[in-house]
C-alpha cells in the first residue's frame, strides 16, 4: 500500500469508524467468546448498523456543508480562493437548484434534507413560483423531523397567505402554536399568525398581540412592532 492511499483511508471517516468496530469486538473478546457464535452476529450487527448510521450522517453534513458553500459564492471572472466561484449569476444558480434540490430529494426525512427543502421552497417562493415552492415545503411539513417541519409549516403559512389563503395559513400555524418546538415557539407562531390576519381580521390579531406585549423581553418588542404595523381603524 503506497503513502497516499494510506492517508486517503486514514482520512476517511468511514474507514476510522469500521477500524473502532474492530477495536469493539477485540476489546469484547472474553464476552463474546463466553456466549458464542450468537453473541458474534448480535455485536456485529449491531455494531455495523451504528456506524453505517454515523458514516450516512456525516455523508449528509458534508452534501449540505457543500450547498451552503455554493450558497456563499462569489460571482466574478477570476476565482478567489478560498470561496467557491462562479463566472456568471446564471451559473451559481444551477449549481445552487441543483445541490438544494439534490439534499431534499437525496435526505428526505432528515434533518439535511429538511434544510435543503427549506433553501429550496424560500427560493422558488422569492422567485414567485408559489406552486413549485408549495409543494416542496408541504412535503418537508408532512416528512421532515418535527423541528424543521414546523419551520417549513411557518413558510407554507406565509405562501398561502400571499395567495389569499388566510384559512388555510391559519390552521398551519395553529398546529406549530399547539405544537411548538424549539426552533419556533408558541410565541413567535402566535406573532406570524397575527401578522397574517392583520389585513382582514386586526380585531383578532390584536387581540393576539395584546398579552403578549408586557412578556419575555424579545417577544414583547416583536409583538409591539407587529402590534404597531395593524391598521388604524
Amino acid at each position: 500500500m503506497d503513502r497516499r492511499t494510506r492517508k486517503q483511508l486514514k482520512g476517511d471517516k468511514f474507514a476510522q469508524e469500521v477500524g473502532q468496530t474492530f477495536e469493539f469486538v477485540t476489546t469484547h473478546r472474553t464476552e463474546i467468546l463466553r456466549y458464542g457464535g450468537a453473541a458474534l452476529a448480535a455485536i456485529l450487527i449491531a455494531g455495523g448498523i451504528y456506524f453505517y448510521h454515523r458514516h450516512a450522517v456525516s455523508v449528509r453534513e458534508e452534501a449540505l456543508a457543500q450547498a451552503l458553500r455554493i450558497d456563499d459564492a462569489k460571482v466574478s471572472p477570476t476565482p478567489q480562493p478560498p470561496n467557491v466561484t462562479f463566472a456568471t449569476d446564471q451559473e451559481k444558480e444551477a449549481a445552487w437548484t441543483r445541490a438544494f434540490s439534490d439534499l431534499a430529494k437525496n435526505y428526505r426525512g432528515t434533518q439535511e434534507g429538511a434544510i435543503g427543502g427549506i433553501y429550496l421552497g424560500g427560493h422558488l417562493a422569492e422567485q414567485g413560483k408559489m406552486d413549485q415552492a408549495e409543494k416542496v415545503l408541504k412535503d418537508v411539513a408532512d416528512s421532515a423531523p418535527k423541528e424543521y417541519a414546523a419551520l417549513a409549516k411557518m413558510s407554507l403559512a406565509q405562501i398561502y397567505a400571499a395567495q389569499g389563503k388566510i384559512q388555510d395559513a391559519r390552521s398551519l400555524i395553529q398546529q406549530v402554536i399547539e405544537h411548538p418546538t424549539a426552533m419556533v415557539s408558541k410565541e413567535e407562531a402566535q406573532i406570524q399568525l397575527a401578522e397574517i390576519l392583520a389585513p382582514t381580521d386586526p380585531a383578532t390579531a390584536r387581540k393576539i398581540l395584546d398579552p403578549l406585549r408586557t412578556s419575555r423581553t424579545a417577544v414583547s418588542r416583536a409583538a409591539i412592532t407587529a402590534y404597531g404595523n395593524l391598521p388604524q381603524n
